[in-house]
C-alpha cells in the first residue's frame, strides 16, 4: 500500500525522572532528510534519533522536536563553581596577610561573589533520558506512519482512477490510429483527382505515398511502451515497498510517449486525446510527488 510523505506524530515517555516529549512533522522531499532539535544537554542523542527515523522512513523532510523536563524538579537549581570559590578564598587570605589584618572571610562572602553560585538546569539523567527518548520517538513514529498510510490510501484511490482514464484514452488512440491513414489516403486521392483533371492516376505511386505516410505517423511503438509503463505503474501501486521515485520516473516516460504520439499524429481526434492524456499525466505527476 502506498504511503504519503506528509504527516504528524507525537509521543511522550518518562524514565528515571526524565520526562521527554517528541513531535514529528514530515513533508515532501526527494530523499529522507531528518532535522532533529534537542535540548543542549541531550545533544549526544542526536545521531541516534536521526538513525531511528531513517530506519522507519524512506523519503520525506522530517522535523523532530524533542523537549525535556526533569520530573519533580522546580526548574533551575543552584550550581557551585568550587574551583572559583577556592580561588576567591586564596585571594582573600593573601589580601588579609598583605594588609596585616585578620582574615575574617566567611562562606557568605565567597558565595556572594559573581559566578560562584549560579542557577542552571539540573543535569540530566542521560541513561533515563535516552530510554525515554527511544520510547517517545517510537510512539511518535507509529503515529506518523499511521497518518502517512491513511494519506497514502487516498493517494492510491486517486491514482488508480486516473490511470484508468489514461488507459482508456490510450485505447481510443489505438483504435483511431489506422483510421488516420485511411482518412489521409482518401484526402490524397481526392486532391490528386482534382489536380490531375481526369488524367490517369498511378496506383503504385499512390500506394507508395500512403505507405510513407503510414510509416511516418506510426504510433504503435509509442502506444506499446505507454501500455507497458501503465502495467509497471499499477504493479508499484500494489507494492509494499516505497515507490514514489520509480513512479515519478514512469510518469516522465509516459509523458515522453504521449508527446511523441502527438507530434506524429495528424488526426484531429487523436490530437484531442493527446491533450487530455497530457493533462491527466500532469495531475498524476503532482500526486506522485507526495508518495514515499
Amino acid at each position: 500500500m502506498l504511503k504519503s510523505m506528509t504527516g504528524f506524530g507525537s509521543g511522550r515517555a518518562t524514565v528515571g525522572g526524565e520526562e521527554i516529549s517528541v513531535e514529528l512533522r514530515s513533508v515532501n522531499h526527494k530523499f529522507c532528510e531528518v532535522k532533529p532539535r534537542l535540548p543542549r544537554e541531550l545533544a549526544a542523542l542526536e545521531s541516534g534519533v536521526g538513525k531511528s527515523v531513517k530506519e522507519r522512513l524512506a523519503r520525506g523532510a522530517v522535523d523532530v522536536v524533542i523537549k525535556r523536563s526533569a520530573r519533580g524538579s522546580a526548574g533551575l537549581v543552584p550550581m557551585v563553581d568550587l574551583a572559583l570559590a577556592q580561588e576567591y578564598r586564596r585571594v582573600f587570605a593573601e589580601l588579609a596577610t598583605t594588609l596585616g589584618v585578620p582574615d575574617t572571610t566567611s562562606i557568605r562572602d565567597i558565595v556572594s561573589q559573581q559566578n560562584v553560585v549560579r542557577l542552571e538546569e539540573p543535569h540530566p539523567n542521560l541513561e533515563g533520558a535516552a530510554k525515554a527518548v527511544e520510547t517517545a520517538l517510537h510512539d511518535a513514529l507509529e503515529a506518523l506512519s499511521a497518518m502517512r498510510s491513511q494519506e497514502g490510501l487516498a493517494l492510491q484511490v486517486d491514482l488508480t482512477a486516473r490511470l484508468t482514464l489514461v488507459a482508456g484514452w490510450a485505447k481510443e488512440v489505438q483504435v483511431l490510429a489506422p483510421k488516420s491513414v485511411e482518412l489521409w489516403r482518401d484526402r490524397l486521392a481526392t486532391r490528386v483527382a482534382e489536380l490531375s483533371k481526369g488524367l490517369p492516376i498511378d496506383p503504385q505511386r499512390m500506394a507508395q505515398e500512403v505507405a510513407l505516410f503510414a510509416e511516418r505517423t506510426d504510433i504503435a511503438e509509442e502506444l506499446t511502451r505507454l501500455e507497458s509503463h501503465l502495467v509497471q505503474f499499477r504493479a508499484l501501486l500494489a507494492s509494499a515497498e516505497p515507490s514514489g521515485r520509480k513512479m515519478d520516473f514512469l510518469v516522465q516516460e509516459m509523458h515522453r510517449e504521449v508527446n511523441t504520439t502527438g507530434s506524429k499524429s495528424q488526426h484531429a481526434d487523436i490530437s484531442r486525446l493527446v491533450m487530455q492524456l497530457k493533462t491527466e499525466l500532469e495531475r498524476i505527476r503532482e500526486q506522485v510527488q507526495n508518495v514515499e
